[in-house]
Formats: structure tokens, C-alpha cells, sequence
């Protein structure tokens, strides 16, 4: 049975707005119906890492928040802190961060609140019982909440191909335990004849597992896998390798996304923001040029099919040749062609195996017809 996937897109007429547009969006798509009144709603959302502005707009949250307090549910914005050292690996900075891109109280009328605590230490154990993890490490907040809304920025990722609500929930909300766990298959290595020892690499290094002797040299004995070096490097001179293949990060998020859904049943909904189409991760401390023009936002209650919809609006659109897909923007298979060793599809087909949803959808428009 096809999932239904709604849509609007950023098209604007004299007298309305986004935000009205967003309001209608949730309203049709019934994401909300499952909260109850004192429901406590966390948000899952990417709050942007300081320097990186291709994170959603707070403005379109606040609209979130006020929908479901209209519901009678108490929201909350959450997200847990990252594995990497960067501006949201302990709650001080996460919250700052946050704050400074604009999630303030005032503006999103809703508090925030860091899901695996101050140093990401406070996390619950949900048993899963799937391939890869028996049980996975979730923020005890995500767990404790009665209900979870997952607002997504869709963009392109290194390891995964695509950084989608799977992803959001999955590693977003996994504890920085969880998130190594999930990383640990990755083996960057430094490629001697392109590095020049600038030493950012080193900066950005959570683990301490990279000394600069002439070259960059990485000890993977220290090395906790979490790819910081290899996208941090300006010169592409530290490439990610795989101890196993590729595909299981993206098998591991799924699992972790299973155990962040789990118990949650009916009361969970996706909204997804294909827009500002970054290659690159939003936990990158900068953005690059959009690999394609603003394309709309999605509603669902299928975290599989909101994915499956938005790699497909994706690549159906023509590419960008000023992005980083340079003379490839024709390609039909965008994120193939940014991360030609990942494939992206390993974790709708393993989320739709293990029940988390299905990769058959059927997208319904909200924007009138135009007239030809």
C-alpha cells in the first residue's frame, strides 16, 4: 500500500505566505493528529553548527510549535550533542549555538532542551533486537516524550549519500555513545602527496588521533571513525575508507531510528525542507552552493517514503553546474555523483525491510495546477 507524501512548493502569489503555506501543509497531512492535549512533543530538528546557515529557518518552526500547541501538546525543540569537537558537543555550546542561529524562546515559543544532557551522557538503552545492535543509545529526552515531529533539512552526506529524516532521527538523536557506535566503520586515511600539514585536521579531531609530522598522520588505534578530518580538510587530502562496506553505517542509522520511534506508534510525524541543497552535512561548519533550486516541503507519517520522495524531487531537477557537481549537474543520480562509493538507497530499502515504512508513495500536491 502506497504511503501518502504531501507537497508544497515555494511558489508564492501576492498575499501569501510560506508560513501559511507550511500551516496548510501540516494540516493536511494529519501529522499532528496523533498528539493528545499535555502531550510533551519534542521537535527533532538540526539546530546548524556555528557558520553553517543552511539549517531551516526558525521562523517555519515557530509555525510547528504553534500548530501543536493548538493540538493541546506541550512542545519542545531537541537534538543531541554531536561526537565531533565542533560549536554542539556538550550542551553549553549546543544551546549558545542554537540561540545564536536564532532558536530563541522569543522566536521559536517553545524552550529547548538537549536530548542526551550535558555531555551526552544521559541517554536510555531501547532494545531493538535487529541485525546490528540488540540495543541502541537514544536521548532520554526523545524517549521520555510522548510524541516526536521530525522537521528535516534534505541535503547531500558523505557517508550516507543524503542526510534525510532517517538520518535525522537515527544519528541525530542517538547519544554521542550511539553515534560512535554508529561511525565505526569508517577508516579516513590521509593522502600524503595532496596534504600540506595545515593542521585543521587536527583541530576538528575528537579523539586526539591525528599528529601533524611533516604530513598528517592518523592512528587509527585512536581513531573513533567519525569522519570529522576527512570534511574538515580544504584540500581533500583525507578520504573515508570502510572496514565493512559502506552500506552498514546507513544500516546502523536505521537501527538506531527504529529505537527512536519505538513506543511511539500513531503519534509521530516528518516534515522535510528540500531546500538550500547543500552537498555536505549541516554539522559542516560552513555551507556550499546549493546543488539545486529550492523544490518545497513534505509532510508524512512514513519516515521511509518523505526520504524516498525527496531524493526522487531531487533528482528529477535539473542540477546546479556552479555546485560542486560542476560539469555532472546533468546526471540524473545527484547524490551518486558528490559521493560516487555510497549507495544512498541502502537505508530506505533496510528501513522499509525492518517496517519503519515503505519506499512506495504517492505524492499529493498541494499548489493548484498552473494553466497552460
Amino acid at each position: 500500500m502506497s504511503a501518502e507524501v504531501y507537497f508544497t512548493n515555494f511558489q508564492i502569489k501576492n498575499g501569501q505566505s510560506l508560513l501559511t503555506k507550511l500551516e496548510k501543509l501540516v494540516n493536511r497531512s494529519k501529522i499532528l493528529e496523533g498528539i493528545a492535549p499535555k502531550d510533551l512533543v519534542a521537535l527533532k530538528l538540526h539546530f546548524g553548527e556555528r557558520g553553517n546557515l543552511a539549517y531551516i529557518r526558525p521562523q517555519y518552526v515557530r509555525r510547528v510549535v504553534d500548530q501543536v500547541k493548538m493540538k493541546g501538546g506541550r512542545p519542545f525543540l531537541t537534538d543531541a550533542n554531536t561526537l565531533y569537537v565542533g560549536s554542539r558537543s556538550n550542551a553549553v555550546d549546543h544551546l549558545e549555538t542554537a540561540i545564536e542561529n536564532g532558536f530563541d524562546y522569543s522566536v521559536v515559543g517553545a524552550p529547548l532542551m538537549i536530548a542526551d544532557g550535558l555531555n551526552g551522557k544521559d541517554y536510555v538503552s531501547v532494545p531493538v533486537g535487529l541485525k546490528h545492535f540488540q540495543e541502541v543509545k537514544i536521548g532520554s529526552a526523545a524517549v521520555h516524550a510522548d510524541a516526536l515531529i521530525a522537521i528535516t533539512h534534505f541535503k547531500g552526506h558523505e557517508a550516507t549519500g543524503f542526510g534525510g529524516t532517517l538520518k535525522n532521527l537515527g544519528m541525530g538523536l542517538g547519544s554521542r555513545a550511539g553515534k560512535q557506535q554508529q561511525h565505526s566503520d569508517i577508516l579516513p586515511t590521509v593522502k600524503e602527496d595532496v596534504c600540506i600539514a595545515c593542521g585543521k585536521c587536527k583541530l576538528w579531531c575528537p579523539a586526539q588521533a591525528i599528529t601533524i609530522e611533516g604530513k598528517a598522520h592518523i592512528n587509527h588505534e585512536l581513531c573513533i571513525g567519525c569522519g570529522e578530518c576527512a570534511v574538515t580538510c580544504p584540500h581533500k587530502a583525507i578520504t573515508v575508507n570502510w572496514k565493512t562496506e559502506p552500506d552498514v553505517i546507513q544500516e546502523k542509522i536505521v537501527e538506531y531510528t527504529a529505537g527512536v520511534l519505538k513506543g511511539k506508534e500513531g503519534k509521530v510525524g516528518f516534515i522535510t525542507f528540500v531546500n538550500n541543497v547543500s552537498p555536505l552535512c549541516d554539522c559542516c561548519g560552513w555551507n556550499d552552493i546549493p546543488i539545486v533550486h529550492d523544490i518545497g516541503i513534505l509532510a508524512s507519517t512514513d519516515p521511509v517514503a518523505i526520504d524516498q520522495a525527496a531524493v526522487d524531487l531531487v533528482n528529477q531537477a535539473h542540477g546546479n553546474p556552479h555546485s560542486l557537481l560542476g560539469k555532472h549537474h546533468g546526471e540524473g543520480d545527484k547524490f551518486r555523483t558528490l559521493h560516487p562509493a555510497v549507495d544512498w538507497s541502502v537505508q530506505l530499502a533496510y528501513g522499509e525491510e525492518i517496517g519503519l515504512g515503505t519506499r512506495d508513495y504517492k505524492l499529493i500536491s498541494l499548489d493548484p495546477k498552473e494553466e497552460k
